[in-house]
């Protein structure tokens, strides 16, 4: 590994934005495996694991996290990426709902809810924050460009 190497990741680990970017892949990639989503009427735990939608989002969620992370010379695309991210999350927070909200006539009712519920919540508001930072950055850059 060259010292140009370490000083670009010295680099990106500077900005706030990845400090938000890595808190949203630690959550939808790592919380969702000790936070339980819901209990059945029958006593049974169900983890993002068990269902794999669930799991799939999550997953898809802390991979877009960890692109934008090492995506940090093009902002704009960082900033896309972000945008998505929260569209996941939101869709991810719909299936939720969705799934809490129609259950209730089933045989395996939803009787209690998890915290992983609200990890998506958590997520969306660490990416607005993120997403804040990539656009002040950008911000300051076009501003520069006009002082030359």
């Amino acid at each position: 590994m060259s010292f140009n190497f370490y000083f670009e990741t010295l680099k990106m680990l500077q900005r706030i934005q990845t400090v938000y970017l890595l808190v949203v892949a630690s959550i939808s990639g790592g919380l969702i495996f000790v936070f339980d989503l819901w209990t059945t009427a029958n006593e049974v735990v169900i983890f993002a694991k068990d269902e794999l939608v669930i799991f799939g989002l999550f997953l898809g969620s802390a991979l877009l996290a960890l692109i934008s992370i090492f995506s940090y010379k093009n902002r704009k695309s960082q900033f896309m990426l972000g945008r998505l991210n929260q569209i996941l999350n939101l869709i991810l927070l719909g299936f939720f709902v969705y799934r809490i909200l129609t259950a209730s006539g089933e045989a395996n009712d939803v009787s209690e809810k998890g915290v992983a519920i609200f990890l998506p919540v958590i997520s969306i508001v660490f990416l607005i924050l993120s997403n804040r930072a990539i656009k002040r950055d950008e911000d300051l850059v076009k501003s520069v460009d006009r002082l030359r």
